[in-house]
C-alpha cells in the first residue's frame, strides 16, 4: 500500500520533494509558491491597551483621607452659625444646650461680627470649594450639603418676618419653629461634623439630593 502512494505521488506531472520545515523557512524568499511548503504567517494579536486612572482615596465619594475629613467636618458649622438665632428659646430655657453652645461662643460673635459675614462665606465655599476640581470630591458634597442647609434657613425667615406675634397662641408656634429649626441644625451639625471625622459620608434629610446634583 505504501509502495502504491508512492507511485502514485511520483508521475511525470507533478513531483513533489518533501523538505524540512526548517529548510523553508531558512530557504530563499524567491522561490515559487508551493501550496505544499506555503504556511500561513501567525496571526498577530492587537494588544488592547488599557488605561488605568489612579486617584487617591479621597477622591471617592465615600472616604477621604485626614485633612478631607476636617475640612468637610468645619463646613457644617457655617449653617449653624448662620442660624444660631434660632435657638434663642431652647438656650435661654435648658442649661445643657446652654453648656454645648458655650465653646463656640467666640467663634459665633465673630461670625456675627459683620452683617455680610455669612454672604462672603457662601461664595467663598460655593466658588473655592464646591467648583473646584482640586478639591476631593467628598469635600465638595459635604461642603455642598452645608451650604443647602444654609439656604433652607431663608424660609423660616420669611415665614417669622412676615408673622411676627408678641404673645398668645402666634408666639407659642413661632417659638416651637424657631426650637424646631435649631435642634434640627444642632444635629445636622453634630452628625455630619462627626460623620466626616470618622471618614464617613453623611447624608442629610432635605439637602443630600440636592447636592448630588450640584457635584458631579
Amino acid at each position: 500500500m505504501a509502495v502504491s502512494m508512492t507511485k502514485l505521488f511520483s508521475t511525470p506531472a507533478a513531483t513533489f520533494v518533501k523538505r524540512p520545515r526548517h529548510t523553508l523557512a531558512s530557504s530563499n524568499p524567491n522561490l515559487r509558491f508551493s501550496p505544499l511548503n506555503f504556511r500561513a504567517p501567525p496571526l498577530r494579536k492587537h494588544r488592547t491597551t488599557r488605561k488605568f486612572i489612579i486617584t487617591s482615596q479621597s477622591k471617592d465619594s465615600n472616604s477621604a483621607d485626614a485633612p478631607d475629613r476636617l475640612i468637610s467636618a468645619i463646613t457644617y458649622f457655617y449653617p449653624f452659625f448662620d442660624g444660631i438665632q434660632y435657638g434663642k428659646y431652647v438656650i435661654t430655657q435648658f442649661s445643657p444646650f446652654q453648656t454645648i453652645i458655650q465653646p463656640l461662643v467666640p467663634a459665633i460673635k465673630i461670625f456675627k461680627s459683620f452683617p455680610f459675614n455669612g454672604f462672603l462665606v457662601f461664595l467663598t465655599l460655593y466658588f473655592v470649594v464646591v467648583r473646584n476640581p482640586n478639591f476631593s470630591k467628598y469635600v465638595r458634597f459635604n461642603t455642598m450639603q452645608a451650604i443647602v442647609l444654609d439656604v433652607l434657613l431663608i424660609f423660616p425667615d420669611l415665614l417669622e418676618r412676615s408673622f411676627n406675634p408678641r404673645d398668645g397662641a402666634g408666639l407659642d408656634i413661632v417659638m416651637s419653629l424657631d426650637s424646631t429649626v435649631f435642634l434640627f441644625l444642632l444635629v445636622c451639625l453634630i452628625y455630619g461634623s462627626s460623620s466626616c471625622l470618622l471618614g464617613q459620608l453623611p447624608r442629610l434629610p432635605l439637602v443630600a439630593e440636592a447636592a448630588d446634583r450640584q457635584v458631579m
